[in-house]
């Protein structure tokens, strides 16, 4: 900005800030010109150095008139009257043998407002603040009370180190340009709490219940080490609440005094208290005055006993059970107050619970605000109460769990409840405030493994404002390629019955890695559909039924898996060539849902069970029964926002055929209709790394001596195939506490947690297996042409100078022969618990839900693959 050499300081030389711009200090500044003979009479008044006021504008602020008598009092007031105006940078009056003149010189139109120097709070935050505008005449006044403001928009931001310094930039045609120079300083933060007058508690204890935290090198991330105001009242409630649950009755904050220290950038905050003595409780009672409420049965159930150290939460948790039981019953406005008697000789409270007579209430009218594009009808039919029931508070806060359950609207919501036209009228209030409910995602990449990979998803889970969800997915890669189309109708015609249905084609790659090369070891393809359909048995229990029907066909590579001995081609990994094939599943199958929670998208109370099964054997050739069961439960554990959580499952597949003898390596359970264990179900262990396995491995360089080859395995983990075969049965449980962050962190989506996850998946019939002997004898020691015969088996391999075999091969003059140059081993089929635990931090991003987790296994079986670090994008747990 270019200023020329007439900007001043405000501060300084036109004294905006520090001289007294009032209207008794403009007087004394005046007043010698305002001079002359005492009893003149005034003849004339003239006005002169005005540009845009009128003369006689001028003299109406006045309070000379011609014919009056000329005095010092008289033109000390005009000119008080003329600067309380703010119109005028500076005044004379001249009196010549009665000939008035007011000599003055108008101030400036702004001509704009200038921020410099702000980085912390924008424009946009400030401007507001400032009442100065451009094309106003520029006013000290103002100008002061705008610096501040922005002074204390700054304080509240924790910056009381902040300073405003206003300068004027003179332009043509008394014009000026305010610019507000602003040094934001640091935030000032809270060096030190003290805390004056506890002989109970220490004071590490009574800090440990403030919002107000010490600023120290550990909490760079804290919020709460800024000095706020308002943080230090709140901070006095904690006291108290802390004390009076402890027992302290008659405890009060004395003083609270918050010292900024002289380069303002820390505070000290001195709390002074008075603990008073420790109370229990005496007769606790219940004086009930409404009919449907006898006082001795309501007594009889109270948690508080008499000897029981007084605790105030208690008593307010008594006056809101009260309160809700009263809902139950239809009184919405059920009075409970609570009169306490204390009794200071014994130390004891007591206290009775007064319920007050008020008539039972019904519904008038329920209000839904805030929704633009949901229908009324989709929140509507989630209320448990209509116009005209009678109050249930309980069908109240199910009602606003319910609506919460959709995950259209804002976690916070709640139902309000405000008087109707008469004593026994309630209104409910729900006002919502939508949220984004459409998924796209698109994604495209470069992959050494998949080569080029893309994947697209669409979901709209409130299609049209109906409740509707549509869903469609594709992804394509070198190794797997799926489609999938859906859509669900939760309330079909209008009524609780629930229609969906999906359509879909899967070609998937199963593969395992060694030495970090993907190797795939079977083809799946699926083709196939499912329709489901739910209807809720009451308000808790939820019945749903399901029909699949899907096409499968399984391959191996017969470069890979196959080998020629002159019989043609014959399978070499017999578990895997036991799952190839084409077969066809038509099933069906229901799922018995008991679900109490408050949210199904992020609960924090409650419980829910369920029970599934699956018969797949209506018509196709695949025939078993599926059976899967699932508990948890949630609390809230306290006040700020932990959150703990059990959960347990298990399931078994039963089959309905023999495939074969289980002698043999036969399960009559197929690989791909069998249970897998891992990440992300339990944390700590990789992809199906968890349960029955068959492990590869190869020899190293085999050497022989004499008669006699000697072969080693490699057991380098990195050299060992390794493939996951499921098993019939699993179990998995999860202890899940939800750790609570400040308001910033909250506000970003983020909850972490820690956590201990236990399972096993077990149960599965021995599978044939390829074993090498590591010591065979040489029947037919090889040459250079000629094979060795080892166990009847033709191996080709040179003989060094040195005695040691020399590099293998599978080929003889043009002829296939096999070569025996690994072994196989089964492992992991044990129903010993894997334990694992950990931390980790779920992220509601812009991008989608997304979650990582640093897991340790501390217990696992031989073969199971362990994993540290674990990350999910769009799952929820």
């Amino acid at each position: 900005m270019k200023r020329n050499s007439l900007t001043l300081s405000l501060l300084a030389s036109t004294a905006l800030i520090g001289v007294s711009a009032s209207p008794a200090s403009a007087q004394e500044a005046a007043s010698p010109r305002a001079s002359a003979p005492q009893g003149d009479t005034i003849q004339s008044i003239s006005v002169v150095g005005t540009q845009r006021l009128e003369g006689d504008t001028v003299r109406s602020y006045v309070r000379l008139r011609p014919g009056q008598a000329w005095s010092q009092a008289s033109a000390d007031q005009a000119l008080k009257d003329l600067y309380e105006t703010d119109l005028f940078a500076d005044v004379s009056i001249r009196n010549d043998n009665g000939a008035v003149t007011i000599q003055v010189r108008e101030n400036p139109v702004v001509n704009r407002i200038v921020l410099e120097g702000n980085k912390r709070i924008k424009d946009d935050k400030i401007g507001p603040e400032i009442k100065l505008a451009p094309r106003q005449i520029f006013s000290r006044a103002k100008v002061r009370a705008d610096v501040a403001r922005i002074v204390e928009l700054y304080k509240r931001q924790g910056r009381f180190a902040a300073s405003v310094e206003p300068k004027l930039v003179q332009l043509d045609q008394n014009r000026v340009d305010v610019v507000f120079e602003i040094t934001e300083g640091q935030k000032s933060k809270v060096r030190q709490i003290n805390i004056i007058g506890n002989t109970e508690f220490s004071d590490s204890q009574l800090r440990s219940e403030m919002l107000t935290k010490q600023s120290r090198f550990f909490r760079f991330f804290s919020s709460g080490t800024s000095y706020d105001p308002d943080r230090l009242a709140f901070d006095q409630q904690k006291l108290r609440q802390f004390y009076l649950t402890q027992g302290y009755a008659d405890f009060r904050v004395v003083s609270a005094v918050a010292e900024l220290t002289p380069n303002k950038e820390d505070f000290i905050i001195t709390y002074v208290v008075e603990e008073g003595k420790r109370y229990k409780f005496g007769d606790v009672t219940v004086d009930s005055q409404i009919r449907d409420f006898k006082s001795e049965a309501l007594q009889s159930r109270l948690r508080m006993k008499k000897g029981d150290w007084y605790d105030a939460k208690q008593v307010e948790d008594t006056v809101e059970s009260l309160s809700e039981t009263a809902g139950l019953f239809g009184y919405a406005f059920a009075d409970v107050n609570p009169r306490f008697v204390p009794d200071r000789d014994s130390l004891t409270m007591n206290i009775t619970f007064e319920v007050a007579e008020t008539p039972r209430v019904f519904v008038e009218r329920v209000d839904i605000n805030g929704n633009t594009l949901t229908q009324d009808k989709v929140i509507r039919r989630e209320f448990r109460l209509n116009e005209g029931d009678a109050f249930n508070s309980f069908q109240v806060r199910r009602s606003s769990d319910r609506i919460k359950s959709l995950g259209y609207f804002q976690e916070d919501l709640e139902v309000e409840q405000s008087q109707g036209s008469g004593p026994d009228r309630i209104i409910l209030t729900t006002n919502v405030e939508e949220r984004p409910n459409g998924e796209l995602s698109l994604s495209a990449g470069f992959s050494s493994l998949e080569n080029f990979i893309f994947q697209g998803s669409i979901r709209q889970n409130n299609f049209r404002g109906k409740g509707q969800q549509v869903r469609a997915s594709v992804s394509y890669s070198r190794f797997s390629k799926s489609a999938e189309i859906g859509f669900t109708e939760p309330y079909l015609f209008d009524r609780s019955i629930a229609l969906s249905g999906d359509i879909f084609r899967r070609d998937v790659n199963s593969f395992n890695f060694v030495n970090n090369q993907r190797n795939t070891t079977y083809k799946q393809t699926s083709t196939g559909f499912q329709l489901r359909t739910g209807v809720p048995v009451n308000e808790f229990l939820y019945f749903q039924a399901r029909y699949g029907l899907n096409f499968e066909d399984v391959t191996l590579d017969e470069s890979l898996f196959f080998s020629d001995q002159g019989n043609g081609p014959e399978c070499n990994s017999l578990f895997l060539c036991d799952a190839i094939g084409k077969r066809t599943t038509s099933s069906l199958g229901y799922t018995l849902l008991y679900d109490t929670r408050d949210s199904r998208i992020r609960p924090t109370r409650g419980h829910s069970v369920s029970i599934t099964q699956d018969f797949a054997g209506l018509g196709g050739n695949v025939r078993y029964i599926r059976s899967v069961l699932n508990a948890d439960k949630y609390w809230r554990l306290t006040d700020s926002g932990f959150i703990f959580s059990l959960s347990a499952e298990g399931g078994y597949i039963h089959p309905l055929q023999n495939r074969g003898s289980e002698a043999d390596g036969i399960d009559d359970v197929r690989l791909t209709d069998r249970f897998f264990l891992g990440e992300p179900q339990i944390r700590g262990f990789d992809i199906r790394g968890v349960g029955p396995r068959v492990q590869r491995l190869t020899f190293r360089t085999p050497t022989v001596d004499g008669t006699v080859v000697t072969n080693q395995l490699n057991e380098n983990r990195d050299r060992i195939q390794d493939d996951a075969i499921g098993g019939r049965a699993y179990y998995l449980t999860r202890a899940e506490l939800e750790i609570p962050l400040g308001s910033g962190a909250k506000e970003l989506g983020l909850r972490p947690s820690i956590f201990v996850d236990a399972g096993a998946v077990f149960n599965v019939a021995a599978p044939r297996l390829n074993i090498n002997v590591p010591q065979l004898s040489v029947e037919t020691p090889a040459t250079d042409t000629t094979p060795a015969i080892v166990g009847g088996l033709p191996l080709f391999y040179t003989v060094a100078a040195d005695g040691t075999l020399g590099t293998s091969t599978d080929s003889l003059n043009g002829t296939r022969t096999p070569v025996l140059r690994f072994t196989e081993r089964f492992l992991g089929d044990s129903v010993s618990p894997r334990l694992s635990v950990g931390f980790g931090v779920n992220w509601r991003s812009p991008f989608g839900p997304f979650r990582i987790d640093i897991a340790r296994a501390l217990l696992k079986e031989p073969g199971d693959d362990t994993k540290l670090i674990t990350f999910n994008v769009g799952t929820q747990f």
